[in-house]
């Protein structure tokens, strides 16, 4: 990215036209300084990928101007990615909330990543480099700790709200939205504004709702009550908490996550009753209405503790038939069918089952919805705006909605990954767009998944694989026992002898054909076999399985 040093430069490396892997770097002159380094979970047709981060190419070429890592809040797609990130990049210091550095801490730990240059920041927290000072806004989300990013630069007032909602009735602290309308009264150049919840109209529910709903479903059953929620929900973990309290139910938790989160809201005093937990052995000597089990598992995920539960695979939990399940949560795109699998296995055991469909307000989103994005708007009075944390349709619909609230349709800049937006002299421009993109992560390995790898996965998942071993005499140059052939996904061997017979005779007839040749190499013999089986089992099984042969030589007069 060029850069004249007069010119104060935006550009994200993840968070547009997706949910998820959220990077946005502002730099100017000799300075960067970067907001975030979330991760993106895979779709499900990345097969084998544990998850997504960025593309960090141009922090790399540029690691010498890098000031520090700004941290809105502890969320997965606002922190999964800062072990990849100090793994690849210089990062001289990261700025966040006592819980978000919590939360990285724990995540550098188990990853054995010695880094001490975490800072605590407050809203009273002010960072000044040599061309930004940096102030940090509360705002009401669905963790402790969550702050908007206010910078400012020698070209304007940058303003990044982070994930963020109106809730005038939360369950923590209230946003700031005196401080918000003071940056606002003395001028924001550029808003980059949370889009997750653009397409639903009107105002989000109040957390305070979902409390007194839970606190309904919990005091009115008798039997066992089974909450699922999101771990990263630390609010909603406290009011389950008390509710439980308040009805004496004792608290079991099942899942790591929520095992974590739950330690981390204690050693931060969002919970202070910790007798209020017991393990299962202990519950044997309670009644079933003051029993509580608290778990992972909202979204359909096969090894998360509900869905070990709804399968009766649980090693702790049995279902009862008097127990009730309640889903405080909301589907996110692309896990509704998982989640449905779980619902109808939940009714086969005869319980009940609590949903956000069901009993309306058995969740609460932590996103600003269409009403409440208006209010931002009207609260910052940006000149310049750009939507961001959504896909496309998240972010063209949030234009929109600043179109309406009198931001010139011209003023409004609908981004992808690697676009950059210049400020010079408190005009914003389009600049020339730098290398972004995905990198996958598979277990250990991170970037040398390629595209090519995702699709011989898919096709093996679809198709199966092929393999034929083949003993080749080096001297003689000829097949010493007819190819032998295997497969995976593709058919059954013992119940297809005459489909096999067939493919062992071509190869046979591929082998011959190639050795004969002078030439002869190995990578020539498995190109021509490959070449010429795959379509020959495609006409006769309308299928692509991967073809794999094995070579092996052996020397024998």
């Amino acid at each position: 990215m060029k850069n004249n040093n007069e010119t104060t430069s935006i550009v994200a490396l993840g968070g547009l036209g997706e949910v998820g892997k959220n990077m946005y770097v502002v730099t100017h002159n000799d300075e960067i300084i970067v907001i975030d380094a979330g991760v993106m979970f895979p779709e499900d047709d990345l097969l084998g990928i544990d998850y997504v981060i960025q593309d960090v190419t141009y922090l790399k070429q540029n690691e010498e101007k890098i000031k520090g890592l700004v941290i809105t809040h502890g969320h997965e797609d606002h922190i999964g990615g800062i072990s990849f990130l100090l793994n690849t990049v210089n990062i001289p210091k990261i700025y966040a909330s006592k819980i978000a550095a919590d939360l990285i801490v724990k995540k550098l730990t188990d990853k054995n990543i010695n880094y001490n240059n975490i800072e605590l920041v407050t809203e009273e927290t002010v960072l000044k480099t040599k061309y930004f000072t940096i102030e940090f806004v509360g705002t009401t989300h669905s963790i402790p700790g969550s702050f908007g990013i206010a910078i400012h630069t020698p070209n304007g007032t940058i303003f990044e709200t982070g994930d963020f909602k109106f809730d005038l009735t939360p369950i923590g602290p209230m946003a700031n939205i005196h401080k918000m309308a003071e940056l606002g009264s003395k001028g924001v150049t550029l808003l980059l504004s949370d889009s997750t919840n653009a397409l639903s109209e009107g105002f989000s529910k109040s957390e305070s709702s979902v409390d007194e709903a839970l606190n309904d479903i919990v005091s009115r059953h008798h039997g066992r009550v089974i909450i699922a929620t999101f771990a990263s929900n630390i609010y909603r973990i406290k009011h389950i908490v008390e509710t439980c309290r308040k009805n004496n139910r004792k608290i079991i938790i099942f899942g790591r996550s929520m095992e974590t989160s739950i330690e981390l809201a204690m050693n931060n005093g969002l919970i202070e009753d910790k007798t209020i937990f017991i393990d299962n052995n202990q519950a044997k000597n309670l009644k079933k209405k003051e029993i509580c089990i608290l778990c992972t598992g909202t979204q359909g995920e096969p090894l998360a503790a509900l869905s070990r539960i709804a399968n009766g695979i649980h090693k702790q939990i049995t279902l009862m038939p008097d127990d009730l399940v309640v889903f405080s949560s909301s589907p996110i795109p692309g896990n509704a069918a998982s989640i449905n699998r779980v619902i109808n296995k939940l009714y086969l055991k005869g319980v009940k089952v609590y949903t956000n469909r069901t009993f309306n307000d058995v969740h609460t989103s932590g996103h600003a919805k269409e009403e409440e994005l208006k209010w931002m708007l009207r609260i910052i009075k940006p000149k310049y705006f750009m939507p961001m944390h959504g896909e496309y349709r998240m972010l063209k619909q949030h234009g929109e909605i600043a179109e309406s609230c009198d931001i010139p349709k011209e003023n409004i800049f609908i981004c992808k990954n690697g676009d950059v937006i210049n400020l010079n002299n408190g005009i914003v421009t389009r600049g020339e767009s730098i290398k972004s993109g995905d990198v996958y992560v598979d277990g250990s390995r991170i970037g040398d998944i390629g595209s090519q790898v995702i699709k011989d996965r898919k096709l093996m998942g679809n198709d199966g694989i092929l393999v034929t071993i083949l003993n080749i005499n080096t001297l003689t140059r000829k097949l010493l026992i007819k190819p032998n052939v295997t497969t995976r996904g593709f058919i059954m061997v013992n119940e297809n002898p005459e489909l096999i017979s067939k493919i062992e005779n071509k190869i046979t007839e591929i082998v011959n054909k190639t050795l004969a040749n002078s030439s002869y190499s190995h990578t020539d013999l498995k190109n021509q076999i490959i070449l010429e089986l795959y379509p020959f089992i495609n006409e006769l099984t309308g299928r692509h399985p991967i073809i794999l042969p094995v070579i092996m030589e052996v020397n024998k007069a």
